[in-house]
Parts: C-alpha cells; sequence; structure tokens
C-alpha cells in the first residue's frame, strides 16, 4: 500500500492546525466500504456489539480541550481518531503529541498526517510542562510523530520535556512513547538519559506483516530499541519499564501472535498492550477480521503467564489507554484514589476491581 507525502502548507497566520472535529469515521463505527446508496447517502460501517466508542462530550472535556488549544499543543487522541477520546478526556487524561503533527511516515494503518513537516518548534517542551502542570496529574504520556527529517529524530525535544515535567511535577510517573529513531544509538541515549519510567515503542503487529502495516518500521529493530533502552538504564542504574503494543485483526494468525508475545518477553519487556485494528478511513489498510472479547481475555492470561508486569487487553486498548494503571504501585493509588471518610471521620479502603 503506497500512500503519497503531500508537503503541507501551514495556515497563513502560521498557528498551528488540529484537526477537525471527529467526524463518523470508519474506526468510530461510521463512514462506508461499500458504494452510496441510491439517494446518495452513506450506509454506516456497523461495528460488532462490543465495540462501543463514547462520544467526546462532557464539561471535563471541553476544558480540556481549551486548554491545550490555548497552548497549541496536539494530542494523538485527536490526530489519530482514537475511539477513546471520550473516556479519556472526561477522566482529564490525554497523550501529549510533541513535534508537530505531520508525520514523515506513512503508516498502513495511522489516520496521523503524513508529509514534510514544515517547522522545528523548540518551545513545545515549555508549553507540554505548562499545561500538565496544571492537570494534576499521576502518570503523564508523551508520543511525536516520527520525524526523520531531523538529524536527532527530535530525541533532544523528548528529553527536555521529561527534564521540565520531572522539574515542575515531582512524583508525576512519565511515560513516553518514541518512534524507533532509525535504530540509532545515540537519540535513544539522549531520552533514556533524561530518565523517563516508562519507555514505550510500538511492535505494531507481527512480523510477516511489517512491511505493509510499517513500512519504513523493521521488527528486529523494533525490538532492539526496547532491548538498549533496559540495557542504558541498568548501566545508568535506574529501574525503568519498557512497553510495547499490538494491534489484532490485520491477518495475523494466532501463533504469530504468541511468537511475537514470545519476542517481547525476550528483551524483557515489562508490560504489553493488545487492541483490536479499526480501520480510520477507506485508504488505509482494511481489517480482516474482529476478535472477540473472550480472545483477548486469553491473550492477556498468555502474556501474564509470560512474566509481562501487566497486559491490557480489550477491543478498544490502546498504547495509552489506563496508561496510570499500568505502572508498577498503580493498584495502590488507584484504592487511595477510591478511598471514602466514614460517618466518624476514619479513612475506608476502596474496593479493587475484580
Amino acid at each position: 500500500m503506497g500512500r503519497e507525502l503531500p508537503l503541507f502548507s501551514p495556515p497563513a497566520d502560521g498557528g498551528h492546525v488540529h484537526a477537525p472535529g471527529l467526524p463518523p469515521t470508519i474506526a468510530l463505527g461510521g463512514g462506508s466500504f461499500t458504494l452510496p446508496a441510491a439517494d446518495g447517502s452513506q450506509p454506516l460501517r456497523r461495528h460488532p456489539d462490543w465495540i462501543r466508542a463514547r462520544m467526546p462530550s462532557g464539561e471535563n472535556y471541553q476544558e480540556l480541550k481549551r486548554l491545550l488549544r490555548g497552548l497549541s499543543l496536539f494530542t494523538v487522541c485527536e490526530e489519530a481518531h482514537c475511539p477513546n477520546m471520550g473516556e479519556c478526556w472526561e477522566q482529564r487524561t490525554a497523550t501529549i503529541m510533541i513535534l508537530g503533527d505531520t508525520c514523515t511516515r506513512a503508516c498502513g494503518f495511522c489516520a496521523v498526517k503524513t508529509g514534510r513537516p514544515p517547522v522545528y518548534d523548540t518551545d513545545e517542551p515549555r508549553r507540554v510542562t505548562e499545561a500538565i502542570r496544571g492537570l494534576g496529574l499521576e502518570h503523564v504520556v508523551v508520543t511525536s510523530v516520527a520525524r526523520d527529517d531531523l538529524p536527532d529524530g527530535g530525541a533532544a525535544i523528548f528529553a527536555e520535556t521529561i527534564v521540565r515535567l520531572r522539574d515542575a511535577c515531582p512524583g508525576m510517573g512519565i511515560e513516553v512513547l518514541i518512534p524507533d529513531f532509525n535504530g540509532e544509538e545515540a537519540p535513544l541515549r539522549t531520552v533514556m538519559a533524561a530518565r523517563p519510567d516508562i519507555l514505550n515503542h510500538n511492535v505494531e503487529t507481527v512480523e510477516r506483516l511489517q512491511k505493509p502495516v510499517r513500512r519504513r518500521a523493521r521488527y528486529d529493530r523494533s525490538l532492539g530499541v526496547l532491548e538498549r533502552a533496559k540495557a542504558m538504564a541498568a548501566t545508568d542504574g535506574y529501574p525503568v519499564h519498557t512497553k510495547s503494543s499490538i494491534m489484532v485483526g490485520l491477518g495475523e494468525t494466532r501463533e504469530e501472535l504468541s511468537r511475537t508475545f514470545r519476542d517481547l518477553r525476550a528483551v524483557d519487556c515489562d508490560i504489553l498492550t493488545i487492541g483490536q485494528y479499526l480501520r480510520p478511513t477507506e485508504r488505509h489498510l482494511p481489517l480482516i477480521r474482529y476478535y472477540h472479547p473472550d480472545e483477548f481475555a486469553e491473550m492477556k492470561a498468555e502474556g501474564l503467564a509470560l512474566g509481562f508486569r501487566h497486559v491490557e487487553s480489550g477491543p478498544l486498548v490502546r498504547s495509552s489507554y489506563h496508561a496510570r494503571d499500568q505502572v508498577p504501585g498503580a493498584e495502590l493509588r488507584r484504592l487511595r484514589r477510591q478511598a471514602t471518610l466514614d460517618a466518624d471521620g476514619r479513612v475506608m479502603p476502596g474496593v479493587a476491581a475484580g
């Protein structure tokens, strides 16, 4: 599958352009794989009953949107048409996307705009910190588009963002979801020197499907990023956790998925997320089949048996979904959030979910 890389033209006033309000895309249950009806209308694509996304709305959603817009920040939630945006934003959580909104790669599954990025915004780390400082988060996820046009792939911006967030929000967990930096060691070392709590890099799919799904990425290169990140942290004497994500429904076999789980554990990957691929538009790779929730439960059990510290597995799971609940100590923090006071003013702990 070949998608062109158009030259992106910035607005005349030099401001940022965000993705428009979410349309009824195929990923959210709208759009069409078929020809228009006789009256010209487009029939809606219907997902199975177990795939139901919450449409963006609510007071917290609107407040967070205003905050991010005011600071000219992008989120992968919007740019990639994430089906969980309504739920996550209402809980005042978002995945910040740095280095602009134009990616230099054209992956077959991704809705983020592709092209030649026109700017290199060195003020982003300050604005990200300003936004996050006001949210009072326990855990933040920072990701980016791929910037193959930059000598370091944007690693210095990642590192500065981590350092600023650490200074401004002590005690907050910091997770970065990074590109592969074309397998180069120096950019990865720059990011790791800033000491993120979680280093996330996604393999996305099984080895056989890497070329159609991630045309400029390599399976062994991605495994190498995770392995080297863990080794760098060990050398520097701090306990980083590594994480990766896999989409299902692109035509992989169950055995290929199991092999991918084992390959990730072989490089000591700690956290695994597994979710259903949902085709963003008709220009993207077709969805081959839906996985039933029972299958996601089976894959979670398999991953835990292999030794992953945490496995998040479900139809609408995405790489950053419930990220604050995936790190060591998250269960205790969740119980503290749920704690209440009884009539005598004593703290009553929350009840863990079964």
